[in-house]
């Protein structure tokens, strides 16, 4: 099985930041492309601890994403680099990035309920 990134579908489309996605079994694969200054923190607030609560595995293809973890460590994750971000993470750019990841599809449709619920009530 196999798919183009540009060919996944819209699965949340944020004035700073879209998601393409597909399902495959239990698993989601998304291309995310974040704009310069893009920051997840906000929409993040009301989930435990402010943080994304759901694991992703995956690799920077350009730019780079701030990492802070729940433990308050930070680290960035740059072009070339594979990553894995535990439950209880937050995220942003300061340059124009995308990347893939690959994550739990039930755990990745909470966060993206809660983030979409976030941007409606905001509008």
């Amino acid at each position: 099985m196999k798919r183009r990134k540009e060919d996944l579908a819209a699965a949340l489309t944020l004035p700073v930041a879209t998601f393409q996605l597909a399902e495959w079994g239990e698993t989601a694969v998304v291309y995310v492309r974040m704009k310069a200054g893009a920051d997840a923190t906000p929409l993040l607030a009301g989930l435990p601890g402010d943080m994304c609560q759901c694991p992703h595995w995956g690799y920077v293809l350009e730019g780079a994403v701030h990492v802070r973890y729940a433990s308050g460590e930070e680290e960035v994750c740059r072009a070339g680099e594979a990553f894995y971000w535990p439950a209880g993470h937050t995220v942003w750019v300061k340059e124009d990035t995308s990347f893939m990841e690959f994550s739990p599809s039930r755990e990745l449709k909470r966060v993206y309920d809660h983030v979409g619920q976030k941007v409606t009530s905001a509008a």
